[in-house]
């Protein structure tokens, strides 16, 4: 008698530790989206929800599982800049996922360059840091508090918990990707993820590597310098604008070059992101340096493709499927916030130490830029990466700068590094390559994920996601 007694308080107390465990880190199951307002039939799961970090704090994430073998297939982390730009507004879909939003928002049409097509990857986007998308914290001070530490934390944390709600993907090499202030971002979570890594059982992630594109990762000084030429060799701004600003930039900054910069800037804000472009004209889209000029090709993208974002996730019904903005109360959504931006402290100036601890610990690394690109130009970050003193894989006797070829096209210029990375330009596209010129950034992302170099011969075929 005694025993069953036994029996059933152990029973009663491997009942109430499993109910705390699954309200603390409930199954991914109950994140799956069903009844997406639009969406087209699809033969993958994809899931959405929150993730609790901290006691206050919870981060969107948005799920797209490979469309064959995802239990075989790297898990991609996709990461947007800012800082304070939605990974779920801008990578989701207008850029990677396996969706685009149909005109001002109406629904869902099937994006042809995906990166979850076929047996490539699945995909994870997440909102961060608090206040980005419909990632939020219930303190109010944590809305004065962000900075690149208490991201990457939270990102790590993120991580940890998902993987709780999604132990299927935990053992799956993971690889961080991104654009512009995810030149930032990746690192830094990287950084902690290696750090943690060391001597850690249940909370190791299998980190392999990053490819970061037109990122952000020097001194700002390098920045507004590159700017002030770009503008003025590309006819923006006049001779005296480009003698004032590069008198008071340099070789010291003055307390004058934050203004003229500024007057530099905006010469040309409307297709900064993109020079050869066109720019949406069916909203009143933000004029700043995170949030505007998402122009592409024609390609079957649109340049109002973040607006038309927007405008879907505003949808109280696609919220109610997404499982997100659970006060039901009604939650404009935005692509980019400039309260998180301006309250954001950059509390690294420079992650290029950090990229070279990286690449000497082995991590994959590439960078990439569309060479179109008005506001991380490639000459800054090429000098950028000269400071790390890498050495180029000889190609010539000029070095390794070599053209890739994509579709009987050249598609841009690459260069390898002996120690690990490898710079890629995309010809023809902006700021957010995958936006601009998505089939070389399908290109970029399957050879990445293979350990391949990109065809630097005119051979490559055409189906790369196999």
């Amino acid at each position: 008698m005694a025993l069953s007694y036994v029996l059933v308080f152990l029973m009663a107390a491997v009942s109430i530790e499993g109910t705390r465990m699954r309200r603390l880190h409930p199954s991914g199951e109950t994140d799956l989206v069903v009844g997406l307002p639009g969406q087209p039939s699809v033969n993958f799961k994809h899931y959405a929800g929150y993730v609790s970090v901290s006691e206050h704090r919870s981060l969107f994430y948005w799920f797209f599982e490979a469309m064959e073998a995802p239990a075989t297939k790297p898990l991609v982390l996709w990461l947007n800049g800012g800082p304070g730009c939605s990974s779920v507004a801008g990578g989701a879909i207008s850029e990677v996922g396996p969706f685009l939003v149909t005109d001002e928002g109406s629904g869902l049409r099937f994006n042809p360059y995906a990166w979850n097509k076929g047996k490539l990857a699945n995909l994870l986007f997440l909102d961060s840091p608090v206040g980005v998308g419909f990632s939020y914290s219930d303190s109010s001070s944590d809305a004065k508090n962000l900075n690149d530490q208490i991201t990457a934390e939270d990102t790590h944390a993120f991580l940890i918990n998902w993987f709780l709600k999604h132990p299927d993907f935990k053992s799956q090499e993971l690889y961080l990707v991104g654009e512009s202030y995810a030149g930032h971002y990746a690192p830094q979570l990287a950084e902690v993820i290696d750090e943690r890594n060391k001597g850690a059982k249940d909370s190791y992630i299998n980190l392999k590597g990053l490819m970061i594109g037109n990122p952000l990762i020097d001194v700002e000084e390098e920045l507004r310098i590159a700017t002030i030429d770009f503008a003025w060799k590309n006819g923006y701004i006049s001779d005296n604008l480009y003698q004032a600003a590069t008198t008071a930039c340099t070789p010291v900054p003055g307390s004058n070059c934050p203004e003229l910069v500024y007057e530099v800037e905006d010469s040309f804000s409307d297709i900064m992101f993109g020079i050869y472009s066109p720019t949406c004209s069916k909203f009143n889209t933000i004029k700043n340096e995170i949030g505007s000029g998402l122009a592409t090709e024609a390609t079957g993208y649109d340049p109002c493709s973040t607006d038309n974002a927007e405008v879907y996730l505003s949808r109280e019904d696609v919220q109610k499927a997404l499982h997100a903005n659970l006060t039901r109360l009604p939650y404009p959504y935005s692509f980019c916030s400039m309260d998180v931006h301006n309250a954001y402290n950059q509390t690294v100036p420079t992650v290029l130490p950090l990229l070279r601890k990286l690449i000497d610990a082995g991590y994959r690394m590439w960078i990439y830029s569309g060479d179109t690109d008005g506001r991380v130009t490639i000459p800054v970050l090429r000098r950028s990466i000269n400071k790390m003193n890498l050495t180029e894989k000889a190609w010539d006797k000029w070095g390794g700068w070599k053209k890739w070829y994509y579709e009987a096209q050249v598609a841009g210029w690459m260069v390898e590094y002996t120690e690990g990375l490898t710079f890629i330009t995309v010809r023809g596209a902006g700021h957010m390559v995958p936006a601009f010129s998505p089939g070389r950034g399908l290109a970029l992302i399957s050879n990445f994920l293979k350990g391949e170099p990109m065809p630097f011969k005119d051979t490559q075929s055409k189906d790369t996601m196999h």
